[in-house]
């Protein structure tokens, strides 16, 4: 099972939002790029970042942290965060993103995705589904759109997609646990690999996590969780994520 420490960043900060909301940040660094390099250190052989303003925003906030962390940590990084064009795929891609996740833009232009699938391949491009009860969230969870996670899903799979990002938005950054049944029952009736996200509270739910493997839950994101303490990561690597 794939662990991918989160970095969530606006204006140029290391932060995290309560429920995706702009009015409750805590700051967790000046540096992204130091807090990279801290997970790395301890075991991280894949990162999670988001430019919250450009979830926010529909346009690049913080690039130059971006590259910064490309340059100086030589793992794997997953980005997303407003990126809604070919042009932007693009760009990411060739700066040395592994791979880029389309969330606003796979609701609001899912030709964008089958475009990018089709151009890069099923391992460059990951959709986040993002959701309240079950319905999903565009724009940096500021506005609903009509379908549900499992419609997006498998919509997604026609398009290409093998793999999704699922969060449950009231449950990210509160420490409350993840829905490991919910995120599951998403993977095997879409037959999509999916990461889990959202709510992380413990090693214990990574070890509930972990029984779902077979049916398609692939990794699980881990933001506050490592932020306050609660889950050290390099004992969660050596439990949980294999050699």
């Amino acid at each position: 099972m794939q662990l991918y420490p989160a970095i969530d960043i606006r204006n140029g900060r290391c932060v995290r939002l309560l429920q995706g909301r702009r009015d409750d940040e805590t700051v967790y660094g000046a540096s992204p790029e130091e807090i990279a390099l801290k997970w790395k250190e301890q075991g991280a052989t894949y990162l999670h970042v988001v430019d919250l303003d450009g979830a926010f925003t529909g346009a690049a906030g913080n690039r130059s942290s971006v590259v910064s962390m490309l340059e100086q940590v030589d793992i794997p990084i997953q980005l997303g965060g407003g990126i809604r064009t070919t042009d932007s795929v693009e760009t990411w891609l060739a700066l040395g993103v592994r791979r880029v996740i389309l969330g606003t833009a796979a609701v609001e232009n899912p030709e964008l995705v089958r475009l990018a699938v089709d151009r890069w391949g099923p391992e460059r491009i990951v959709v986040g589904i993002d959701a309240r009860a079950g319905r999903v969230a565009v724009n940096g969870w500021t506005s609903g759109a009509s379908c549900s996670s499992l419609e997006l899903a498998n919509a997604m799979q026609e398009a290409g997609v093998c793999r999704i990002i699922y969060t449950e938005i009231d449950r990210d950054g509160t420490l409350n646990g993840l829905d490991t049944g919910a995120t599951a029952r998403l993977a095997r009736e879409s037959g999509m690999r999916v990461i889990a996200s959202g709510g992380v509270a413990s090693l214990d739910d990574l070890e509930r996590a972990s029984r779902y493997v077979a049916d398609g839950l692939e990794g699980v994101v881990l933001g506050k969780s490592l932020y306050e303490g609660r889950i050290d990561l390099s004992e969660a690597v050596t439990k949980y994520q294999p050699a």
